[in-house]
């Protein structure tokens, strides 16, 4: 079952990658990184990067941007983890496939809500087709 979810975690770590990268370079510039963690924060679409920040030449690789993601303490990832998965629900119930669009749509992803119902089919261990904090926590490890 570990080496399952370290496949799956490896696998969503390439995805997300991979949306972040779209010149499909291996890299993601660190402008594009800050750009949309603002556009999070902001509730907003994420906007085109030369519009927002200065270009930078510092770039990550697939590794860095995991280690990245990754880094922190063990406190810092849950409290984290947790302000991570308040973006995604709207209800206090979890992260329905509605509002996993609308986030994806804020990052500048258009996925459909069937697209949104496989994704969290991928991790939603009791099959209710939402996403709970311990199952977010479990994709996310």
């Amino acid at each position: 079952m570990e080496s399952k979810n370290v496949d799956k975690r490896e696998e969503y770590h390439e995805r997300v990658f991979s949306c972040f990268d779209k010149t499909q370079q291996g890299k993601v510039s660190v402008s594009t990184i800050e750009r949309c963690v603002d556009a999070i924060k902001s509730g907003e679409k994420a906007v085109p990067e030369e519009t927002t920040y200065p270009h930078t030449d510092k770039s990550l690789e697939l590794e860095e941007f995991v280690k990245l993601v990754e880094q922190g303490a063990e406190e810092d990832k849950e409290k984290d983890l947790k302000q991570a998965f308040n973006m995604f629900e709207e209800s206090l119930q979890g992260i329905t496939p509605k509002s996993l669009k609308r986030m994806l749509s804020l990052l500048g992803e258009s996925k459909s809500l069937e697209e949104c119902e496989v994704m969290i089919s991928q991790f939603d261990i009791n099959r209710d087709g939402i996403i709970n904090f311990d199952e977010f926590r479990v994709m996310m490890q």
